[in-house]
């Protein structure tokens, strides 16, 4: 319970003291107008008040993320509490507070103009094309996944394939329509509600006197049942993305960025979005580590449901809040994920159209590129939903380190201090290298090798930022007292 109560103190005073560093490094200016008015449409750039923007946000980031992450990262032990904290206070709300602000300082581009702009014309093509299938696999991962479980709780009477069309007609829909129609009247209210399930389930497990697991010197060990084969570096980087850091949020960003009224609200917005899924993600490891009677325990249920997430969410919904907790585990399993697939496709479609320079005003526009993108969908839902799960995972954390490198050279050329997304970026880069190299879905090499091979991958980007650094300081300073 004490190494709860720090890990969220820590967050608190992250977002309290480490965000208003940030805001000071990105120079705000309050009085500047954003892209919301500069550049209105009223179908994605709506001014919208910085509450709803904040739920908005927090909804379009968490999908199932910081609950099924969370809960097969508590797998390997306390540990996973250090990564959130840590990787929430200077990962992951470092890269969606910049990927914000900087899409809010250049008309709300996507990311991948975003990267465009400071990494190169070929990485920003490159970056275009691994973005949208990145979305797209998003989309798919939060079709089939609420769908199978829709189609389990009516198994009688409405299949599989119905709950896929049903999902897939609201997709359409939500990425269709202007952004303040169906997202921004009623993603606030799920948000709220999924912040309060958070709440209410850890409220319910210490009335009920479980157990939290403390982090000690013993338990500063890798608890995972397979150890050799799931070490602590890279798999619990990979297998906790959202509730840490996450490429995805880079994708979301831009969407709040065309609707914030003012610059001074993307701290709230984007930093404390961020911190907000760190406290759910905490929140459900801890319950995975208590509820079952210890972390050892936690493993066996997930072998015994083949790592099923969404039997833990319904079972501890159900045993802790009882017939609400139904209802809440649903909103959890399935309007969640719902809601974020939804504006993966949006983000999908805004990227697209950044590239073809499609004016998404008109319907016919909006047309053109939506249609496509959801047939590449529809057939992707075909494969097993595991394979693309392991995927995503890896592409997802592959852009949040090219992100953190974007950040890191604008400020570079502004004359910023760098250092603080350049040692994230350095982590995820040895993180998403290693993996590759580990991985079953990739090389399937030893431990050893795999590290070798990562961390001089590392070094080698590290090698390019730094002769990048000396050939241009000379520009750079020119620059920064512009």
């Amino acid at each position: 319970m004490i190494t709860f109560i720090i890990c969220v103190l820590v967050l608190v005073l992250g977002y309290r003291f480490y965000a208003k560093y940030l805001e000071k490094v990105m120079e705000i200016d309050p009085n500047r107008q954003t892209p919301a008015y500069a550049m209105r449409d009223n179908v994605d750039y709506v001014p919208m008040p910085w509450w709803k923007v904040l739920l908005v946000q927090f909804l379009n980031i968490a999908g199932l993320g910081p609950i099924y992450g969370a809960i097969a990262g508590a797998m390997w032990g306390p540990a996973a509490f250090v990564w959130i904290v840590l990787g929430t206070v200077f990962g992951g709300a470092v890269h969606d507070f910049f990927s914000g602000m900087l899409s809010v300082k250049h008309e709300g581009k996507s990311i991948t103009e975003i990267i465009g702009i400071y990494l190169g014309n070929s990485t920003k093509q490159v970056m275009r094309v691994f973005t949208v299938i990145l979305l797209v696999l998003v989309g798919v991962v939060f079709i089939s996944g609420p769908a199978s479980i829709l189609a389990s709780l009516t198994p009688e009477n409405l299949d599989f394939q119905f709950w896929i069309w049903c999902v897939f007609i609201y997709y359409i829909l939500a990425t269709l329509l202007p952004i303040d129609k169906i997202i921004g009247s009623i993603y606030p209210v799920f948000g709220f509600a999924l912040l309060f399930m958070a709440v209410s389930l850890i409220t319910m497990l210490i009335i009920k006197g479980y157990s939290m697991p403390e982090l000690t010197f013993d338990n500063w060990q890798n608890f995972h049942t397979k150890p050799d084969k799931f070490p602590i570096f890279p798999m619990l980087f990979i297998s906790i993305a959202c509730g840490a850091i996450s490429g995805f949020h880079a994708t979301q960003s831009p969407l709040m960025a065309r609707c914030i009224e003012n610059e001074s609200e993307g701290k709230r917005v984007f930093y404390g979005a961020m911190v907000i899924e760190g406290v759910v993600a905490l929140v459900w490891a801890a319950i995975s580590m208590s509820f079952f009677g210890g972390i050892n325990e936690l493993n066996n249920v997930m072998i015994a449901h083949q790592g099923n997430a969404a039997w833990v969410v319904n079972e501890v919904s159900n045993s802790l809040l009882g017939r609400f907790g139904a209802v809440l585990a649903i909103l959890g399993v399935v309007a969640a994920p719902i809601t974020s697939g939804d504006t993966a496709f949006r983000s999908a479609r805004l990227t697209v159209a950044d590239l073809l320079h499609y004016n998404q005003k008109p319907i016919k526009n909006r047309l053109l590129i939506t249609v496509p993108l959801f047939v590449i969908g529809f057939i992707l839902t075909r494969i097993d939903f595991g394979v693309i799960w392991r995927y995503f995972a890896w592409a997802n954390q592959t852009l949040a380190a090219v992100v953190l490198w974007t950040i890191t050279i604008y400020l570079v050329q502004k004359g910023k201090n760098y250092w603080i997304t350049l040692l994230p970026a350095l982590f995820m880069t040895s993180v998403v290298t290693t993996y590759i190299f580990l991985a079953p879905e990739g090389f399937s090499l030893g431990t050893t090798i795999s590290y070798f091979l990562g961390f001089a991958m590392t070094a080698i980007v590290l090698i390019l930022f730094i002769v990048y650094f000396v050939k241009n300081k000379q520009s750079f300073s020119g620059l920064s007292n512009k």
